[in-house]
């Protein structure tokens, strides 16, 4: 860059330059007059509404001594004519003019190098059009940006993309720094929502129309159908007029413009109208402005200003771009005010870094430095004001706070605004500052709606799925793996390609409501199994599009490839020899565990007790010698198991101890029938191996599918050690190491898929599963990442599987029936305790209540007889309170009236003796 600036300078005083002296130009407190320049393109569609409206802004600024307290502001304003080269020339004619700052330029191209030149010579420049994200004023700290930067304008295209869920996107942009630097930085932010720009088409910055066709026609090839269009205002339309002459505005394309295209309908509204059929259904952003009394003010006046001004024979209207450079002007005054205001003067000097390089006939201390231009600027970036694009101040960034976009619809003859983004929420209905609506979905994923409805091309409101095969004549390339064993799943003869797993595949296919073409490629010698794990690598490398098979989904495989929706469930299951169980005179008590058994024994004697102690004071069947008691609580206890207990419980305790219990046993009644009928009726098949549990604590060697990701399971998650693992290749070498067992270097059991065990055991009937299947996997179909492909088959496979038709293709291959005439089964795992704790826990807290409060109700009689001793040590009155309940209801109950009988006849005998006594001494 410093050579091109070094280029120009040469170029530029060739012929030479009046000399201004070594001395300095200084003027002293507020000037009557400061001048500023303009750099710009006057016939652009940008350009000639900044001409106009920086006209007015220095009209405004002169006509209102307020702002700069009378000083005016002159200005010189230079067409560029579009020519970078140009820009260079008049931003060095306005550094030796005295110029202490320059609005503009307006292409991101001619801001670069001019950046260098007002940095070394400190001339602020205000770019209200240079939206490069790359001019950041870390690089340029003179150059002021006054409108918004494209990396916002990125980040909402690429939130657009995200909101709609499509993955792939083509970006059509003009090749230079403008189009470059936005679209990489569209690139970073997709990445961000893995999201990508699939296809790039760089265009000449002055594109021939045979240019323009040719780059569409290869975008038309493509897989994806968004296309991000970042170009000049200047030929913007011929591109969309071409893509109509080639079908791309059709239905399943979306185009989405960024806003150049809503900058040339605010220039010329009856675009719309003159364009119908090259525009419709085109998204555009458009930076957003609030609307405020100074606004509507403006552009009222503007109204009136332009009614009879014609541009090309149509109407001149206002653009967002003609906001912001008459901004740039009222900011750059208020800004000058400020510096002003605080002492500053204007004065420039030669540059002694050009001095050193004088001689010849450059006469470069021509140009002249701006001495108080870091204090002008400095004072720009301080500016805190309201302008007619709205508040007017700059983050610690350097940027324009709060910006913003409206998301625009362009349908039938006009523009319909859909929402709003901001870079602070994201998408909205309403303008940022305002209240925000809800908008209910109608069906959608989002729940909540934050943009209208959409008229995409082809006037459709269906959202447009993205993207389409290529029309390239290139098929996908379907990756099947060429197995040794288990071809029921996957089968290869020679072209033809068989089995459950390309049968779905099929049936998915014929699902889509597209055509896909494709073809089977064989992965693998022949002679032994391939890795999946390879497999799946050829699609990260590009060599296949697609595999097909018998491949599990696991954690580490996702991190490689994208899988469709399960279309089989197929965790990992223990399969081991098994044996006859012959039936024994002791087979009435295999339906309980030894656990079961003394529990329910012990609840049989704890109930009977309860109920003794419940019954025994008021129920003669419950009382006598202790050897009749004990031998009452045996009977009453285990009658109670066939409900034919004869004595009969009289206390509401007791009774409801009784219906407790007598539920419980029930419940375990009805297993343990249904239990010892199942053994005793079923032939039982037994293992010593009971599962992975036992097989993992033991030491026998195990056998499993070699490639196969059980491997690692077995040893990462279940710590077994890879020495007891025997990897095997075929079924026939599962049945050897199974028959030969581990005394004869055979395997204890083998590990392996449900999927494959149960078409293993189909024909081997001197196998079993044995214990539960120990993971919940399954197959799925494997494609690249985020391949929208992959999307459509994971729906394609569930209305296979709504439809009844998975199943069916699941009956045809794998339901083989050899060995279910036998009718075995693994033997009925007992009913342990673990199984009925619950109703154990009832019946005890039933016991336990009855008893407190049967306690309660006892110690409350006792202290309400009327020989209560409470002045008697603790001892006795425990005794006496254990007698009291020991003895019967009507005992307790008589006592105390003999008492107070007795109690009465004495006091009648005491008094007949005082009555004598009393006669004699008379």
């Amino acid at each position: 860059m410093n050579k091109a600036l070094l280029v120009m300078l040469f170029m530029v005083f060739y012929n030479g330059a009046s000399s201004n002296g070594l001395g300095a130009n200084v003027t002293t407190a507020r000037p009557e007059v400061v001048n500023i320049g303009a750099i710009f393109t006057f016939d652009s569609v940008i350009g000639k509404i900044a001409k106009v409206a920086i006209a007015l802004a220095v009209e405004d600024v002169n006509s209102d001594p307020e702002i700069l307290n009378g000083t005016k502001l002159t200005l010189k304003m230079q067409n560029t004519k579009s020519s970078d080269f140009l820009g260079i020339i008049e931003a060095l004619q306005f550094m030796e003019n005295d110029t202490v700052a320059i609005i503009g330029p307006q292409f991101s191209a001619t801001a670069h190098v001019i950046s260098h030149i007002a940095d070394e010579l400190k001339v602020p420049l205000l770019s209200f059009a240079a939206t490069d994200p790359t001019l950041s004023p870390t690089q340029f700290p003179f150059l002021v940006r006054t409108t918004r930067s494209d990396l916002f304008q990125m980040t909402a295209v690429a939130d657009l993309v995200f909101y709609y869920e499509w993955r792939d996107v083509i970006a059509i942009y003009v090749n230079d720094d403008f189009g470059r630097n936005a679209i990489a930085a569209l690139g970073d932010k997709l990445a961000e929502k893995r999201c990508k720009i699939s296809y790039k088409v760089p265009l000449n910055p002055k594109a021939t129309k045979d240019e323009i066709t040719n780059a569409l026609i290869s975008v038309s090839s493509m897989e994806s159908r968004i296309l991000i269009l970042h170009i000049y205002t200047s030929w913007g339309l011929q591109v969309l007029t071409e893509a109509r002459n080639l079908m791309m505005m059709a239905s399943g394309y979306v185009w989405i413009a960024t806003d150049w295209f809503s900058t040339i309908i605010d220039t010329d509204p009856s675009l719309p109208f003159v364009s119908t059929d090259d525009i419709q259904g085109v998204l555009t952003l458009k930076m957003y402005t609030p609307e405020s009394e100074l606004k509507k003010k403006f552009k009222s006046r503007w109204s009136n200003l332009t009614s009879s001004r014609r541009v090309n024979g149509s109407s001149f209207g206002l653009n967002t771009y003609g906001l912001y450079a008459y901004d740039s002007v009222r900011h750059l005054a208020v800004a000058l005010d400020s510096f002003f205001a605080r002492g500053e003067n204007i004065s420039f000097s030669n540059d002694s870094n050009l001095n050193e390089l004088g001689g010849g006939k450059l006469n470069l201390d021509a140009l002249n430095m701006f001495n108080g231009g870091s204090q002008l600027l400095q004072s720009i970036l301080e500016v805190n004001t309201t302008g007619l694009t709205g508040p007017v101040k700059f983050n610690p960034d350097g940027n324009l706070i709060n910006p913003a976009f409206e998301v625009i619809n362009v349908i039938g003859t006009g523009t319909r605004t859909i929402g709003y983004w901001s870079n602070s929420s994201g998408f909205l209905l309403d303008p940022p500052e305002k209240p925000q609506r809800k908008l209910q979905s109608n069906g959608s994923s989002t729940g909540t709606e934050r943009l209208y409805s959409v008229i995409w091309p082809g006037q459709t409101t269906q959202k447009p799925r993205g993207w389409v095969f290529p029309d390239n004549g290139r098929k996908l390339r379907i990756g099947v793996p060429n197995r040794v064993s288990y071809r029921e799943f996957v089968g290869i003869k020679g072209t033809e390609f068989t089995g459950y797993c390309i049968e779905v595949f099929q049936a998915a296919l014929n699902e889509l409501p597209y055509g896909v073409p494709y073809k089977f490629v064989p992965f693998g010698d022949g002679k032994k199994n391939p890795e999946n794990h390879e497999l799946l690598h050829m699609i990260q490398i590009g060599e296949f599009d697609s595999v097909v098979g018998d491949i599990t989904i696991t954690t580490g495989r996702t991190k490689m490839v994208d899988f469709t929706q399960p279309y089989i469930e197929s965790g990992l299951v223990v399969v081991a020899p098994i044996r006859k169980l012959n039936s024994s005179a002791w087979a009435f008590l295999r339906p309980f565990t030894p656990m079961m058994w003394g529990v329910t024994g012990i609840f049989f004697l704890v109930v009977g007790t309860v109920v003794w102690i419940l019954e025994r004071r008021t129920n003669e069947d419950f009382r006598g010698p202790p050897r009749k008691q004990f031998v009452t609580i045996i009977w009453f206890s285990f009658s109670t198991l066939f409900f034919s207990q004869k004595e009969k419980t009289g206390s509401t305790l007791g009774r409801f101890v009784l219906i407790i219990w007598l539920f419980v046993v029930l419940i375990l009644n009805s297993s343990y029938i249904a239990s010892l009928t199942s053994i005793l009726t079923v032939e039982q098949l037994s293992s010593p191996v009971k599962g992975i549990e036992s097989l993992a604590t033991g030491g026998d060697p195990i056998g499993f599918l070699k490639g196969s990701f059980a491997e690692n399971y077995l040893t990462d998650e279940l710590n077994i050690h890879r020495s007891r693992l025997v990897p095997l290749n075929s079924p026939e070498e599962y049945e050897k190491a199974l028959q030969d067992g581990p005394s004869a270097g055979g395997v204890a059991a083998v590990i392996d898929e449900r999927a494959y065990m149960e078409l293993f055991l189909s024909s081997r009937c001197g196998y079993s599963i044995v214990g539960q299947e120990f993971t919940k996997m399954g197959w799925g179909f494997a494609f690249p990442r985020d391949s929208p492909l992959a999307i459509d088959m994971s729906t394609a496979v569930l209305k296979l599987s709504e439809k009844g038709d998975l199943q069916k293709i699941h009956d045809k291959w794998l339901m083989k029936s050899a060995c279910s005439a036998e009718g075995a089964k693994q033997a009925v795992d007992r009913l342990q305790i673990k199984s009925f704790w619950g109703l154990f826990l009832l019946s005890g807290i039933a016991c336990f209540l009855a008893l407190v409060l049967h306690v309660i109700r006892m110690m409350h009689k006792y202290y309400k007889r009327p020989d209560s001793d409470c002045e008697s040590s603790q001892s006795r009155r425990l005794q006496s309170f254990v007698s009291f309940v020991n003895k019967r209801e009507q005992e307790a109950k008589s006592r105390p009236k003999r008492m107070r009988t007795e109690k009465a006849s004495s006091k009648i005998v005491h008094e007949d003796s005082s009555i004598n006594g009393l006669d004699e001494s008379v």
